[in-house]
């Protein structure tokens, strides 16, 4: 069972940054990371995906320019850093692992099989 758990929320003022960290216990073979988010009273949206095949990322439209995704496969850890953040990304932010073709990723939930329990980031003044 592969387990995931992400850290790195917090509160931070509008225009601030945060990097969020997401430990998967197991890294290996064509496993994508997907970065989601879900505001009260809103969908969940996915983010970001990371690749862990090649390193290849895709963003949501709504993050695209300000939302970034690496990896450091020594520690099994996929991270997020986000710039510019506005209130609009205020939300629990899960990470969430699935298998894919080579190269490939998905912000869509349903393709993913494993998921953490989720840090809150809040963006406010």
């Amino acid at each position: 069972q592969v387990q995931l758990v992400e850290s790195g929320g917090g509160l931070v003022q509008p225009g601030g940054s945060l990097k969020l960290s997401c430990v998967i216990s197991e890294f290996s073979g064509y496993y994508s990371i997907g970065w989601f988010r879900q505001a009260p009273g809103k969908e969940r949206e996915g983010v970001n995906c990371f690749s862990s095949s090649d390193g290849n990322t895709h963003n949501a439209e709504s993050v695209k320019g300000r939302f970034t995704s690496s990896a450091d496969y020594y520690k099994n850890t996929v991270y997020l850093e986000m710039n510019n953040l506005t209130s609009e990304d205020t939300g629990v932010y899960s990470c969430a692992a699935g298998r894919f073709p080579y190269s490939f990723c998905s912000l869509k939930a349903i393709e993913y099989d494993h998921w953490g329990q989720g840090t809150q980031v809040t963006v406010s003044s």
